[in-house]
């Protein structure tokens, strides 16, 4: 009996793993078209000059939250000031901080209360005041001081309440945008109609040199951990998010930067304060919103880095961010399985929830079953090592032959680095990752469902900084 429920399982298995790799090789062959594609709507000089001087130029504000920041929050702002774009606003969210991360705003920024009618379409934490400056140079920038809430999507919805334009970004304050970050993500709004949202590639700031809130030499991480995620970054933007955009089935637009049509995001009732993959969650209800009122809509990935976020530099930090996401992923599921299977929500509930559910959320949960029944067939000696060493040489080329793939994309677009010997640090990463990092993600992605189910408390841990005011390696 046990045989034939061994052999189940490794029929199962193996058409499991079939199914995943011809799901990546369509990815990447979508990826490959939208690439192409936008190579023709790159922001090229004359489409900057027409966007400059039109008078139908949208209008954009950045939000983004603030809690304990003061060591480097003027140099976090001076970085989001310096978009190069005709008609934008910082909306900075004080969330409650319990330093001086106001104080130092106020002093720097010559900052002084205004009166202004705080309309909550959004239900935050309490609104307290809204700052702006008295100096010109500053005239862009908006704080707004509210009670604290406890998670980023709090404050989001106190900056989508605050904020003038019709279209907003989502950032985190210590992110470092592009100059033209917001030029990139506005031509396809402007090309297309429809279109609710726009993510833009993100990459990692870890190795890299910065002066004043600007990349002034993108280097990759020389540590392990940030390394990886890098990799992992490149996978996710430049062949996951660009084949699913292809056909209008885009997962999520990341919570690190996005780009948002702010109606439809209030119509759907903003960020979820409870959610654990805000960023997720979003996209989904406003999606779901459009599906619900018969009302067409475009999510569109771009492979233009348009950010560079500083990751988790160690074990116990990425554990921390992993465990969250696993957890919010779990709850998303469960938050939104109405919409799994149903022609109503068109992709996002035939194509694309189906999917994610199959070899998202369960892929860590099989993959944690095959490792102990392998543990279990090593003791027992029931392995066949000769089968085993191929099936696992055969996923280990395909998976470095992805990641080979993403890197040559990455470079053939010019995009994360200058000089192609610091895509041979990648390359490495490539070559380790499924002996190091993809065994930890898979455990805290566990750890995370369970967490999830047995209901534990959750806590937003807390990511440490090095903060980017001062050049840095």
């Amino acid at each position: 009996m046990s045989e034939y429920i061994i052999d189940f399982y490794g029929y199962t298995i193996f058409i499991y793993s079939m199914g995943m790799i011809v799901s990546y090789v369509i990815l990447i062959w979508l990826a490959s078209l939208t690439i192409l594609r936008s190579k023709s709507s790159s922001v090229e000089s004359y489409a900057k000059k027409v966007i400059e001087k039109s008078p139908y130029t949208p209008g954009v504000s950045i939000i983004a939250p603030a809690y304990n920041e003061e060591r480097t929050i003027v140099g976090n702002v001076n970085s989001l000031l310096a978009q190069k774009y005709p008609k934008f606003e910082v909306v900075i969210v004080n969330d409650g901080s319990k330093d001086s991360t106001l104080e130092t705003l106020i002093s720097h920024f010559n900052l002084v209360e205004v009166p202004f009618d705080y309309v909550e379409q959004i239900k935050t934490q309490p609104f307290k005041r809204l700052f702006k400056s008295t100096s010109k140079k500053f005239s862009k920038l908006i704080v707004v001081d509210k009670e604290n809430g406890g998670t980023k999507a709090d404050a989001v919805n106190a900056g989508l309440n605050a904020a003038s334009y019709p279209y907003f970004i989502n950032t985190d304050v210590d992110c470092i945008l592009a100059r033209d970050a917001i030029y990139q993500c506005i031509i396809p709004v402007i090309e297309r109609s429809n279109v609710i949202a726009v993510s833009g590639a993100m990459a990692m700031s870890n190795g890299c040199k910065i002066k004043n809130g600007e990349i002034i030499e993108s280097l990759p991480p020389h540590s392990l951990i940030p390394l990886f995620q890098t990799l992992e970054y490149m996978r996710s933007f430049l062949i996951g998010k660009m084949g699913w955009s292809a056909i209008n089935s885009m997962p999520n637009v990341s919570g690190g930067y996005g780009l948002f049509d702010r109606q439809v995001a209030i119509a759907a009732g903003g960020y979820s304060p409870d959610s654990f993959a805000e960023d997720m969650d979003m996209l989904i209800r406003m999606v779901g919103y459009c599906c619900d009122f018969s009302k067409k809509y475009r999510v569109v990935q771009i492979p233009a880095t348009c950010c560079w976020t500083e990751g988790p530099p160690n074990i116990k930090i990425l554990s921390r961010q992993r465990i969250r996401w696993g957890r919010g992923l779990l709850q998303t599921f469960h938050r939104h399985k109405r919409i799994i299977f149903n022609r109503k929500y068109r992709q996002l509930g035939l194509v694309t929830l189906p999917y994610l559910m199959l070899f998202e959320l369960i892929a860590p949960l099989i993959e944690f079953i095959g490792t102990v029944v392998l543990i279990v067939l090593a003791i027992t000696g029931a392995i066949n090592w000769n089968t085993a060493i191929v099936i696992f040489l055969a996923i280990y080329t395909f998976c470095t032959s992805l990641s080979i793939v993403v890197i040559f994309n990455d470079y053939a677009l010019g995009g994360s680095y200058q000089k192609f010997k610091s895509y041979l640090w990648i390359l490495l990463a490539a070559l380790l990752e499924p002996f190091i990092y993809h065994p930890m993600v898979v455990f805290f992605s566990m750890k995370g469902y369970w967490n999830y189910l047995i209901n534990k408390k959750a806590v937003w841990g807390k990511m440490t900084r090095k903060g980017f005011s001062t050049e840095t390696k």
